[in-house]
């Protein structure tokens, strides 16, 4: 079992940086893929990043390429997303996830979630 936690989030000015985290429980936190998703209200859950087990592969959705980061401290068991260039249409929620099974953006793939953090980003 696995807990992720997300602290973080908030409100920034569009054109704003903003770095999420996500804590996770256990000792095996390096032998899971970590992603990045999130809902904007009235849209279904899209992949944004995803992490390797050892952080040497990375992808993302092409609408924050070059703009977000991932990255992950197995030694701290947390995984990161470094927003910048932050625009409207990144406010969303925001949420971390494990799989144990496969390095994929599909959201099936994953096994655990965090509770999700509020990212609005203003005009």
């Amino acid at each position: 079992q696995v807990q992720l936690v997300e602290p973080g989030g908030g409100l920034v000015q569009a054109g704003g940086s903003l770095r999420l985290s996500c804590a996770a429980s256990g000792r095996t936190f390096s032998s899971y893929v970590m992603g990045w998703f999130r809902q904007a209200p009235g849209n279904e859950r899209e992949f944004v990043a995803i992490i390797s087990w050892t952080g040497s592969n990375t992808s993302y959705t092409a609408s924050v390429k070059g703009r977000f980061t991932i990255s992950r401290h197995n030694a701290k068991n947390t995984v990161y997303l470094q927003m910048n260039s932050l625009k409207p249409e990144d406010t969303a929620v925001y949420y971390c996830a494990a799989s144990a099974r496969a390095y994929s953006d599909y959201a099936r793939e994953y096994d655990y979630w965090g509770q999700g953090t509020q990212v609005t980003v203003s005009s």
